[in-house]
């Protein structure tokens, strides 16, 4: 017994013969007369009183259309829920604190207004656990800053950012354009080693031959603006943090001679990822402008 021998046989009842079965399900009235013969030996019982215009269920077919329309009823729901498995899957994103504060917000709200019932969880970490999360299979794309991974891994550029120096209007430097040398030797109020901001720190000065000894080290960048503002010591964040207070004087741009650091921000994912269409319709809206 199978779906199809129940699906015939509320067919049967509810068109009251063989033939409007038939008709119903698109089959012939052989295969209807066969397939209730195969279900009337399954259930060792007769099913039909055969009347000379149609046939109707005896009690035991009355007991078993019960059964078969709560089973169809349950599989019919299956049916639909199944043809939409994709919509209601959850997207998960791991994203970098910097991506997740000035960017993400903006580009979920654009695409749950074209998909409203979208449904996507989102953990705020740094970059390198980001990625830690995407290897482990916990997160379908990740949203990092730094350097494009390479081997397993599609990446794609969202945009970029420019790393400043700044410290506190009053703090005792005289001049604003400083060595890299100078740069190092004063008081450094640092993101913590492993975060994408560091890194592209780190990297620029070893390829000076120089080495940042910090004051601070932190995972918020929102201590390391409040004792920079104390006049504690320069720290170097992203733009998107600095440029505003640097303006509202809060903050003293500082140049270092020779140097340019940028961060790239990428969204990043398995190369053997099977993309979903809620998922590449993600990928599609991810830029920053």
């Amino acid at each position: 017994m199978n779906i199809r021998h129940l699906e015939i046989l509320e067919a049967i009842a509810q068109a009251g013969t063989f033939t409007g079965a038939a008709k119903k399900l698109h089959l012939t009235q052989s295969a209807v007369s066969h397939a209730m013969s195969e279900l009337e030996q399954k259930t060792g019982t007769v099913l039909f009183d055969r009347l000379p215009r149609g046939v109707r269920l005896t009690q035991c077919g009355l007991l078993l259309l019960e059964e078969a329309v709560r089973i169809l009823t349950a599989f019919r729901s299956l049916e639909q829920r199944i043809n939409h498995l994709e919509d209601h899957a959850p997207i998960r994103i791991a994203s970098s604190i910097t991506i997740a504060s000035f960017h993400l917000p903006k580009i979920l709200m654009r695409l749950q207004s074209q998909i409203p019932k979208l449904n996507i969880h989102v953990q705020v970490v740094s970059a390198a656990c980001a990625m830690d999360i995407l290897h482990e299979g916990d997160a379908d794309i990740a949203l990092i800053e730094g350097t494009e991974p390479q081997g397993l891994f599609h990446s794609k550029v969202l945009g970029s950012y420019h790393l400043l120096a700044a410290c506190a209007p009053g703090y005792p430097l005289s001049e604003n354009a400083i060595t890299l040398k100078k740069f190092c030797s004063l008081p450094l109020l640092l993101r913590e080693k492993g975060s994408a901001i560091r890194d592209t720190l780190d990297s620029a000065l070893y390829l000076m031959n120089q080495t940042a000894y910090p004051l601070w080290e932190s995972v918020n960048s929102n201590a390391l603006i409040k004792a920079a503002e104390a006049g504690l010591g320069a720290t170097v964040l992203p733009d998107l943090l600095l440029t505003d207070l640097i303006e509202q004087g809060r903050l003293r741009l500082l140049e270092i001679n020779d140097i340019i650091m940028e961060n790239k921000m990428l969204a990043v994912y398995h190369k053997d990822k099977s993309l979903t269409n809620n998922l590449q319709m993600l990928l599609d809206a991810l830029s920053i402008n």
